[in-house]
């Protein structure tokens, strides 16, 4: 049972996409947020990204990000000014990661102009060193982002997905009988993707031609990183608009090859681009490979990528039942999360459509719509629990960015989404199951600090479950730094094996339920 808690919260952030009337493409692709503990006091944080006014629009001084720290009992504080993060640029993409091994989780913003890196201080504030750090990026529009460790070096390197090559001048208008549209991102250049090497000194170097990144042009939107064929190294899946999704495989050394066509998950099951939004990965059918889901637009179902093992996917969508029925409307942040406990990962989107004024040309749609839940069954199916999983689930917003996280530290992945041009919407899980869970996070010591990239198995007698850290995922956010597994009426955890990336693997075992495990690594014994 998801229960709109907003109100109670504190938190009183509102979205604007700095929009005029004009119709710019860019304000519909707005905005990600962020959820980690930014101070270390064992409570998630939440950052908000937001707009600022494009040409045309009134500016208003107080449209910045938003840093709101938890203070336990579902209750937050807006804390931008003190901690310094309220960027006045227009930002699009989040992602969180410890770049510098300090002990301090640091943020990246993906804007629409020039992006921002904050360093985390360790004091509740941030420091601006995008330039010292030469990770600016430059005039452009961004998207997905990602911390990651392309080589193993421990060192998080950083992955900067990027939109179509937009432009005020560039601008298109549009109509469709009589009123004005956004235009489609076919009528703007590609643009290649970046990536910046961490040289360890606090500065990065843009590899993205020597990587093999820069290769491929396309119309990035959300990004996830993950192993997708278990050879112990992490590759990138960038969503792309209305082009073919990037599957970038990593070699090992940081070098990656573009092989998402021959993967299968280039293309839908009709072999056509899809306008790709958002994507999660998580071993939904838990047989030890890590799958993907991707949302889209109206006119597309979504797909479900499962993982077959030796580099291939198939869209098993449809036949799982993992549409929910919103084939006429436009989906972005999703997560695969197991809100009941019963380890088995469900999966959660949100839906809103890029046009305002939609529902004057088409009856099948909506401007804001309900977010969807499925329910996962346990056999591989999925069920719809929309109507019947509490008053959040009632809520009609314009979805963007969604993130999932234990806010109040009860075992229960509670939700928070983006609200296009509206205040954000907070979702508290209340779901009275009694089974058991367990939450880890993971403390690499040679290897990357936040262990990014590690790869967890975590067995409760007949349950076996393998999940990832990752950094940055969904519709341009990040969330999940700390691993959430369900147990169902397990009560105890058998083992617990971690693969450090760049590392080796390590067994702990004695672990007890029902509470966060840090597990740091170097304490465990090999297996």
């Amino acid at each position: 049972m998801l229960r709109d808690v907003t109100a109670p919260s504190g938190i009183a952030f509102r979205h604007t996409d700095g929009s005029s009337g004009r119709y710019y493409l860019i304000e519909s692709v707005a905005s990600g947020l962020a959820t980690f503990d930014y101070d270390g006091d064992g409570w998630v944080d939440i950052y908000f990204l937001n707009g600022c006014a494009l040409p045309g629009a009134v500016p208003d001084p107080q449209a910045t990000n938003a840093l709101y720290r938890n203070l336990g009992g579902f209750r937050f504080v807006d804390v931008t000014a003190s901690a310094g993060v309220g960027d006045t640029g227009y930002g699009l993409g989040v992602t969180v990661g410890d770049y510098n091994n300090d002990g301090h989780p640091d943020l990246y913003c993906n804007n629409f102009g020039p992006n921002v890196l904050y360093r985390n201080s360790g004091d509740g504030t941030f420091a601006d060193v995008t330039r010292q750090t030469g990770t600016v990026r430059g005039e452009t529009a961004g998207a997905g982002a990602n911390f990651l460790d392309t080589n193993g070096d421990g060192a998080l390197d950083l992955f900067v997905a990027n939109y179509v090559r937009f432009s005020f001048e560039g601008h298109h208008p549009r109509f469709v009988m009589g009123l004005p549209r956004y235009p489609a991102p076919r009528f703007h250049p590609l643009q290649p993707n970046v990536l910046y090497r961490n040289d360890g000194a606090g500065t990065f170097t843009d590899v993205s031609q020597e990587s093999g990144i820069a290769n491929h042009a396309g119309a990035g939107m959300g990004t996830v990183c993950l192993d997708g064929d278990n050879d112990g190294d992490t590759d990138i899946f960038v969503c792309n608009d209305t082009t073919d999704d990037f599957l970038f495989a990593n070699d090992g050394t940081g070098r990656f090859d573009e092989v998402g066509m021959f993967a299968g998950v280039a293309v839908n099951t009709s072999g056509l681009p899809m306008g790709s939004m958002g994507a999660d990965s998580g071993d939904y059918d838990r047989d030890g490979w890590m799958d993907l889901f991707v949302t889209d637009y109206q006119g597309e179902p979504p797909a479900l990528y499962r993982n077959l093992g030796d580099g291939l996917w198939e869209d098993v969508a449809t036949r799982v039942r993992a549409d929910g029925g919103s084939f006429p409307y436009v989906k972005w942040g999703s997560g695969f999360v197991d809100f009941d406990n019963d380890g088995d990962k469900d999966i959660f989107f949100a839906c809103g459509h890029t046009e305002d004024n939609i529902e004057q040309t088409d009856r099948r749609t909506s401007y804001a719509c309900h977010p969807v839940l499925l329910r996962n069954t346990g056999d591989g199916r999925f069920v719809n629990v929309s109507t019947v999983s509490g008053d959040g689930l009632k809520l009609k917003i314009v979805g963007r960015g969604v993130c999932f996280d234990d806010l109040d530290n009860d075992g229960r992945v509670d939700v928070v989404m983006q609200n296009a041009r509206g205040p954000a919407v907070v979702l508290r899980n209340e779901s009275d199951t009694g089974n058991h869970w367990l939450m880890l996070l993971l403390r690499g010591v040679p290897t990357n600090r936040d262990g990014v990239g590690a790869r967890v198995q975590v067995v409760a007698g007949d349950l076996v479950q393998v999940d990832e850290v990752h950094s940055g995922r969904s519709y341009q956010s990040h969330f999940g730094s700390r691993l959430h597994f369900g147990l169902g009426p397990r009560e105890k955890v058998d083992r617990i094996e971690v693969q450090w990336l760049g590392g080796g693997r390590e067994v702990f075992e004695q672990v007890s339920v029902d509470r966060l495990t840090v597990l740091t690594e170097g304490t465990g014994v090999l297996p």
